[in-house]
C-alpha cells in the first residue's frame, strides 16, 4: 500500500472497528444507495455502488469555512457500510440480483439488448427485506454508452494528471485533501479544455484512480465544476474483496474489454506508476492504444524511472513524457486525435 493510500484509508480502518463493536442489528436510520456511474455497450455492462446508513454529505457551498470542509472530507472516510444488502440492478431491458460486500460495496454485470447512447438510465433498488425495512428505495444509475460516431475513448488518471494533488508531498497532499473540496481544488491549466477537445462530444472518457472510492463524491463534484467531460469514474477499495481492490492495471483492461471497437488514448503523470502500467497494458492489448501521455510531475526528473520505461519502448504507439496540457495538445493534433 502507498503512502497516499495508508493515509487516506487510516480514518476508515478506525471508524469500521470501532462501528463492528457497537452494531445492533437494527433498522438502519439513514439507508441510503449510491450508484455510480456505470459503463457499458455490446459486449454487456457494469454498475457498481455502495449502500451505506450514513445521510448525504451537506453541499459544498462557494466561501465555506475551513472547518465545513474538513468535516465533510472526514465524513466520506467515516461512513456505517451496509454488507449483505439484497439488490435488484435493471439496466433496459435486464436485471440481476446482486448483494453487497462486507464493505457495503456491489457489483452488477449486465447483458441489455438495447441500450441507448451517449446515456442510459437504469436503477438499482432494494428487494425483499432487510433489517426490518419496508417502505421501497430506489435510486437512479446512469451509463455511459459510446456510440457508433466514437472514434476512441480516452482513459485518464485523475491525481496530479488533471487533479493538482501533490501526490509526492504527503504533508501537502494530505492538507489538500482534508481542507478542501469540488469547488476549491485546482485543475491544471488547460486540462478541461483538452478533455473537452478530445472527447469531441462523442469519444468516452474514462477517469481510473488508484483513490479510494470514498473519494468517488468529491471527484464527480469535481469534474462537473470544473467542466471536464462526465465518464466513469473507477476508484477502488483497500479493505473490501478482490473486485473492490482491483488495481489500475485490472480496471483499465475491463474498459478495453467491454469496448472492443474502440482504440483507446491513455493519459496520466509520471509521479506514481503510470508509465508502468499503461507500458503493460500496451504490450497485452495490441493495436488498442493510439497514444500514451505522461504529465511530468517528477519532484525529481532525473530519477530515471519514466526514462526506463521510454527508453525500452519497442512499440509503434507514441509514449510522450509532456511538459503541460499544451504539449499534449499539440502532438495529439498531429496524430488527427483533435
Amino acid at each position: 500500500m502507498g503512502r497516499k493510500q495508508w493515509l487516506l484509508v487510516e480514518a476508515e480502518r478506525r471508524w469500521d472497528a470501532a462501528r463492528l463493536r457497537r452494531r445492533s442489528g437494527g433498522a438502519p436510520e439513514n439507508f441510503r444507495i449510491d450508484a455510480y456511474v456505470g459503463h457499458g455497450g455490446p459486449e454487456g455492462v457494469i454498475v457498481r455502488g455502495r449502500v451505506l446508513d450514513n445521510a448525504p454529505p451537506a453541499p459544498v457551498m462557494e466561501g465555506e469555512g475551513l472547518g465545513a470542509s474538513l468535516r465533510r472530507s472526514l465524513g466520506q472516510f467515516v461512513t456505517d457500510e451496509l454488507p449483505g444488502v439484497p439488490l435488484l440492478v435493471t439496466v433496459g431491458d435486464a436485471s440481476v440480483e446482486v448483494e453487497t460486500d462486507g464493505e457495503g460495496y456491489f457489483h452488477a454485470e449486465l447483458r441489455p439488448s438495447v441500450l441507448a447512447d451517449p446515456w442510459q438510465d437504469g436503477t438499482v433498488e432494494l428487494v425483499g427485506g432487510y433489517r426490518g425495512l419496508a417502505e421501497p428505495y430506489r435510486t437512479p444509475v446512469r451509463v455511459r454508452v459510446p456510440g457508433q460516431s466514437a472514434r476512441f475513448g480516452i482513459v485518464s488518471d485523475v491525481d496530479d494528471t488533471i487533479l493538482e494533488t501533490g501526490v509526492q508531498r504527503v504533508g501537502q497532499m494530505l492538507r489538500q485533501t482534508l481542507t478542501g473540496s469540488a469547488l476549491t481544488r485546482t485543475p491544471f491549466p488547460g486540462a478541461a479544455e483538452l478533455y473537452q477537445d478530445l472527447a469531441a462530444r462523442t469519444n468516452p472518457v474514462f477517469y481510473v484512480s488508484s483513490s479510494p472510492w470514498n473519494l468517488y463524491a468529491f471527484l464527480v463534484g469535481f469534474l462537473r465544476h470544473r467542466d471536464f467531460p462526465l465518464g466513469p469514474v473507477l476508484l477502488r477499495d483497500l479493505i473490501g474483496d478482490k473486485d473492490g481492490r482491483a488495481r489500475k492495471h485490472e480496471r483499465i483492461s475491463e474498459i478495453l474489454e467491454l469496448h472492443p471497437h474502440l482504440p483507446f488514448v491513455l493519459i496520466g503523470d509520471s509521479g506514481e506508476k503510470d508509465p508502468e502500467v499503461y507500458a503493460d497494458i500496451v504490450r497485452e492489448h495490441p493495436g488498442r492504444v493510439l497514444a500514451v501521455y505522461i504529465r511530468e510531475v517528477r519532484l525529481d526528473p532525473g530519477d530515471g524511472r519514466v526514462e526506463a520505461v521510454s527508453d525500452s519502448w519497442d512499440h509503434d504507439v507514441p509514449f510522450v513524457l509532456a511538459a503541460d496540457s499544451d504539449a499534449v495538445r499539440r502532438h495529439a493534433a498531429g496524430l488527427g486525435l483533435l
